[in-house]
């Protein structure tokens, strides 16, 4: 069977493979300020599949999730240059009724939650406790759902405004997934050296039931922050795309495209973070990625439990995520503060 493409996005090529089910092949591409670069980013593709089979396998508990396997389907096209271009970034995935919201949780005070924060006491129109820092801890986790934009950024919006929008019974389901699933990934990311400031969930329903979909707790969708670099007051390093954007905002470049040429030392530099993350998060090491193909596990070192296995295997008789139009959203950068669905960045 062949491939048939259905869109292309700043970090994401998604193919309908049949009715049920779509392939989504993560490209190296990289974007800044809403730009993607010229210069692709070595193996950043294959760190955003390994680490969401990862999470997804390992946080299977919480919810359902979408993905069947991460075995390459035969019938790619030519272009995307073949089993040893596709391999270890292919995700093949069930077709769901995605929710029309950004599912982000904030666990520390940082980006546009800081901004308005600083400006009026509130996030997300919730009043927090006067005399926070920047970067600083909340002292609880907090849902603050955002739109899904077609174009440019996406808008922070209050629970009563997401449950306009889903209804009221699936906002407090998204809300509570989407909290668990952030203080379990929270707790492992800190016992490793990474604190995990904010994140995004998509959510979607899957036979009836509100499943895990898209990537999940990558650098992409999350503010990764390493422990010893992080305190209060100030803003923290961290394990995604910082480098590119500190050499961008010192070329004095308008953020408009075209974009300057990246230096080597620039690119090398954004490779090693999202490696580290990974190899950090899961305790494997990103050249073991993918696993053999048909299926087979491969191990994570997972500290006490022993690891965890986070291969699947495919269903031929399995949906896809996308909804009506096979689409999917959260096919972009961004992060819990930046546009996703490669609708822009929030960060």
């Amino acid at each position: 069977m062949s491939w048939e493409h259905v869109s292309s996005g700043k970090v994401r090529d998604i193919y309908r493979l049949d009715e049920d089910r779509l392939v989504l092949v993560t490209s190296d591409r990289i974007s800044a300020f809403d730009v993607v670069m010229a210069e692709p980013i070595a193996d950043k593709g294959r760190v955003l599949t390994a680490l969401s089979a990862f999470w997804l396998e390992r946080l299977r508990d919480v919810a359902p999730h979408h993905l069947l396997s991460v075995d390459v389907p035969a019938g790619a096209p030519s272009a995307l240059g073949g089993l040893g271009g596709l391999a270890g970034r292919v995700m093949v995935v069930r077709r769901a009724e995605m929710l029309p919201i950004e599912c982000v949780v904030r666990g520390y005070l940082s980006g546009s939650a800081w901004a308005e924060y600083r400006r009026s006491g509130t996030m997300h129109g919730q009043a927090l406790p006067a005399g926070l820092r920047q970067s600083e801890r909340l002292p609880e986790a907090v849902f603050t759902p955002s739109t899904k934009a077609e174009v440019g950024h996406d808008e922070n919006i209050s629970f009563d405004q997401a449950a306009e929008l889903v209804g009221v019974e699936t906002a407090k389901l998204a809300r509570e997934i989407s909290l668990e699933l952030y203080r379990r990934g929270a707790a492992w990311a800190a016992e490793r050296g990474i604190i995990v400031a904010d994140t995004k969930f998509e959510l979607g329903f899957i036979d009836g039931e509100l499943a895990i979909c898209d990537e999940v707790l990558t650098p992409d969708s999350s503010r990764f922050w390493p422990v010893e670099g992080w305190q209060p007051g100030a803003t923290p390093p961290s394990f995604d795309k910082q480098p590119l954007r500190d050499w961008l905002e010192e070329t004095g470049w308008d953020k408009t495209p075209p974009p300057p040429a990246l230096p080597d030392q620039v690119v090398a530099a954004t490779r090693r973070r999202y490696v580290e993350a990974y190899e950090r998060l899961s305790g494997a090491r990103l050249a073991d990625w993918p696993p053999t193909a048909g299926g087979a596990t491969a191990e994570a070192d997972g500290g006490a439990d022993g690891g965890v296995a986070y291969a699947v295997t495919g269903d031929a008789g399995a949906e896809a995520v996308g909804g009506a139009d096979g689409g999917v959203t959260g096919a972009g950068d961004g992060g819990a503060d930046g546009a996703a669905a490669d609708a822009g960045e929030r960060r």
